[in-house]
């Protein structure tokens, strides 16, 4: 991990061509399960009401591995906003996001990124004028506030992706560009995401991949098929959700003898029995490298143990390493000669 105050000398491409990077996502649900995010409509107003609780989850992310800092201005679009009627607060609420996580971008040496995401607008042709001056917005701000490249994220659609990649490159940034994949394994315009994949490189994006909805295990196969596809970076950053071949997406998952749970499904906020542990996303982020994928995170429901994860299973040490766990000085379970042996005594009645 770079030095705290280094400033960043390297570019995304560069910084890829190097090695794996690591890119922190899941802001939304980590705050709303600290109390910050309101789940529904999901609008990130934390970054104005609490800034210094959205900069101190930068700051553990990058203490876990993130070699990113993604502003979060997920969901901070004019539909989002206009929803919970404070449109008024839509530049207001990127540009804070943009400087809070450029303060800790500039402080940890990392890479400062901007985010734009589905729009929820995105219908085909018929939208695409709309759906780009929303992206034209963001983009701008996120320019100007000077960031390395930008994220655009969660599209189902392959044309609003397109959209999002022709905006970003318009401006002069790099792009990266992930596909959400629900139940069905292709965009809601009946493309495949190999096949989306390669229409967006051949468009420009610079990382191409896919984000959120499905867990490692049912993301990996459609992972396997977009590496072969294209020849650019590919990313991978799925959901900590033990989804199946039967549920493949997160939305999908159901928890029998808990139907009474609102709306009858976990999602989104009863999902705690579903979480991938530490270990699972380790090998997870081996298993996506050994395929050639170099963009490597986590997207709803990351907390910074998962990246952690990431980052050991990497063969790196960041600073959260210093505290990975170390069973052999626990009291019970623990092989330290030093311990005491009346203790081990009762390892095997716990």
């Amino acid at each position: 991990m770079p030095r705290l105050g280094s400033e960043v000398s390297q570019g995304l491409r560069e910084r890829l061509d190097q090695g794996p990077l690591i890119c922190a996502e899941g802001y939304l649900f980590e705050l709303e399960r600290r109390g910050y995010v309101q789940a529904g409509a999901f609008v990130p107003e934390v970054v104005l009401e609490h800034p210094e609780v959205v900069a101190q989850l930068h700051r553990e992310f990058v203490h876990a591995g993130s070699d990113v800092v993604e502003a979060f201005t997920y969901y901070a679009h004019r539909e989002k906003l206009r929803l919970i009627g404070k449109d008024h607060l839509l530049e207001r609420m990127n540009r804070q996001a943009l400087a809070i996580a450029r303060g800790v971008a500039r402080e940890t040496g990392t890479l400062l990124a901007g985010d734009i995401c589905n729009t929820n607008l995105y219908t085909g042709e018929e939208s695409r004028d709309t759906v780009r001056a929303m992206f034209e917005e963001q983009v701008c701000w996120a320019s100007e506030e000077g960031v390395d490249f930008i994220v655009g994220e969660t599209f189902a659609f392959a044309g609003e992706a397109l959209v999002a990649t022709e905006v970003i490159k318009e401006a002069g940034l790099d792009a990266v560009i992930t596909l959400a994949i629900h139940k069905q394994p292709e965009t809601r315009d009946g493309l495949s995401p190999a096949e989306a994949c390669r229409v967006l490189e051949q468009a420009g994006a610079d990382v191409v991949g896919l984000n959120c909805i499905r867990g490692p295990r049912t993301m990996l196969p459609l992972l396997e098929e977009v590496r072969a596809a294209v020849d650019c970076h590919v990313a991978a950053l799925p959901v900590p959700y033990r989804t199946t071949e039967r549920e493949p997406s997160f939305q999908s998952l159901t928890d029998p003898g808990y139907e009474w749970l609102p709306d009858g499904r976990p999602f989104p906020t009863a999902l705690d029995p579903f979480t991938c542990n530490r270990y699972e996303v380790g090998d997870f982020a081996q298993v996506a490298h050994s395929l050639g994928i170099s963009y490597l995170g986590l997207c709803c429901g990351a907390a910074p143990h998962h990246v952690r994860a990431v980052a050991e299973a990497l063969g790196r040490r960041p600073q959260a390493s210093r505290y990975t766990a170390d069973m052999s000085k626990h009291a019970y379970f623990g092989t330290e000669a030093t311990l005491k042996d009346e203790n081990k005594v009762y390892a095997g009645e716990l």
